[in-house]
């Protein structure tokens, strides 16, 4: 089992910045690959980005080159840096991973935390 706490956000005026982390516990050592997804009121869960066991990451369009996700694999942590912030990117984040559970992979997901952007 794989236990994930999201923190960091907030509100913030259009233009800012926040930091989400979300530390991982339990079966860490098992985990696999990290994301970061979100929900907005009405709207489906989307991914945002995502970041492998090695490091490779990969994002989406609508957040390329304003967020950047890193993982700190001993601290079991990854982190999603926001910049540049629009009232688009208002929605509930959620953390994600996949560990090894034999004989494949399972997901796991934190609770949420709410990131709200004024104009």
């Amino acid at each position: 089992q794989v236990q994930l706490v999201e923190s960091g956000g907030g509100l913030v005026q259009a233009g800012g910045s926040l930091r989400l982390s979300c530390a991982a516990s339990g079966s860490s050592s098992s985990i696999v690959t990290m994301r970061w997804y979100r929900q907005a009121p009405g709207k489906q869960r989307e991914l945002v980005a995502t970041i492998t066991s090695g490091g490779s990451t990969n994002y989406a369009d609508s957040v390329k080159g304003r967020f950047t996700i890193s993982r700190d694999n001993a601290k079991n942590t990854v982190d999603l840096q926001m910049n540049s912030l629009k009232p688009e990117d208002t929605a509930v984040y959620y953390c994600y991973c996949n560990a090894r559970v034999l004989p494949g992979l399972r997901a796991y997901w934190g609770q949420g935390t709410q990131v709200t952007v004024s104009s």
